[in-house]
């Protein structure tokens, strides 16, 4: 496949995106209302509720519980977790094991080993007699 007609196909694919966002918003939607109209109503004695209004519960509930996304310095997320993985590399090695040991302390068993990483004893290394 040649460049030309990757980038067509790409173009093409992005596209939809925006499409696939408002069809997945709009079945969002329309879950909310089913949901709320089919089971609410009949539980709990609440008024049913249009479709516009269900998609303003997504939005509320988007709002409150949900946030937005942002790449700025303000939200934390990607520029904190960048901050913090570059202090940790400029720690020299017997400072992060001091930042290990005082994490040990205060949380247990820090950092968590990964599922492939063998574990490790909580208390001092044994050495053999010799």
């Amino acid at each position: 496949m040649n460049t030309d007609t990757a980038d067509s196909c790409r173009r093409r694919f992005c596209m939809f995106i925006p499409l696939a966002v408002i069809a997945g918003a709009a079945l969002a939607g329309y879950a909310v209302y089913a949901l709320w109209n089919g089971v609410l109503a009949d539980v709990l004695a609440v008024k049913t509720i249009t479709y516009w209004q269900a998609l303003g519960l997504l939005v509320l509930a988007k709002i409150l519980f949900g946030g937005f996304p942002c790449g700025g310095r303000r939200c934390g997320g990607r520029g904190r977790d960048h901050l913090l993985s570059k202090r940790w590399e400029s720690l020299d090695p017997e400072q992060r094991e001091r930042m290990r040991e005082e994490m040990r302390h205060r949380f247990g068993d820090w950092p968590r080993p990964s599922c492939g990483d063998p574990v490790k004893p909580a208390g001092p290394e044994k050495t053999p007699d010799a």
